[in-house]
């Protein structure tokens, strides 16, 4: 059991180093050359992977440059599901998020050298719509997620008010997360956007504490 255990282990880690490999020699040919002036075959070459490796791991081309929205989902999960006793959805989300930033974690969007990456996502249309699905996606995710807990705190089923607020919060941090790729891009110091973006995220949700509560603060008939 502990050689099938090992084994499984061993496949999983090196599934996970083939990916990286190929998310990381994707995104070195479209920053340098632009994202729809790269094909998927030349992907493929230049990591050493066929083709079909590469769509086993990417099934759209997007999804190579576009890589970290699964972590993103599973992050989002864990923080609303294991949040502390007391803590609402909405205070898990702002916690992850500013921690996102301040470890300067890929995800939080900001650092050194990410103008590179907004560039290529601002120049191609195929790109700016797999994050617009993206963010349809995610809204899904925190819209469960906090219906979820509602139901798990007494709420009845079918109450609509736990999936505007995730929906909310999922729209008023994409129009935040903008802002800063926006600066970025533009060129300003990334230490000077981040700082400033950690203060906009705390601002954006002390507004959407206000909103949530404003919701709640009459009864709605559920939906049937």
């Amino acid at each position: 059991m502990f050689a099938m255990a090992q084994e499984m282990g061993l496949r999983e880690r090196k599934k996970t180093q083939t990916r990286q490999l190929i998310s990381d020699v994707a995104s070195g040919l479209f920053i340098v050359r632009g994202f729809d002036n790269v094909t998927v075959a030349e992907v493929a070459e230049a990591a050493g992977v066929s083709t079909k490796t590469v769509f086993n791991y990417f099934p759209r081309k997007e999804d190579l440059f576009l890589d970290r929205f699964p972590q993103a989902v599973e992050l989002v999960t864990a923080a609303v599901r294991g949040r502390a006793e007391g803590e609402t959805p909405l205070a898990s989300l702002r916690r992850l998020f500013v921690g996102l930033l301040e470890e300067g974690h890929p995800l939080g969007g900001i650092g050194a050298g990410y103008q590179h990456f907004w560039h290529v996502v601002a120049e191609s249309p195929s790109l700016r719509a797999r994050a617009r699905e993206f963010g349809e996606e995610m809204e899904d995710v925190v819209a469960g997620l906090f219906a979820e807990a509602a139901e798990a705190a007494g709420h009845p089923p079918g109450d609509p008010r736990p999936r505007i607020a995730g929906a909310l919060a999922v729209a008023a941090y994409r129009a935040a997360y903008l802002e800063g790729a926006r600066r970025i891009i533009a060129g300003e110091p990334a230490e000077d956007v981040r700082r400033d973006h950690i203060v906009l995220v705390g601002r954006t949700f002390d507004a959407l504490e206000v909103a949530v509560a404003s919701l709640y603060a009459s009864p709605v008939r559920p939906v049937a």
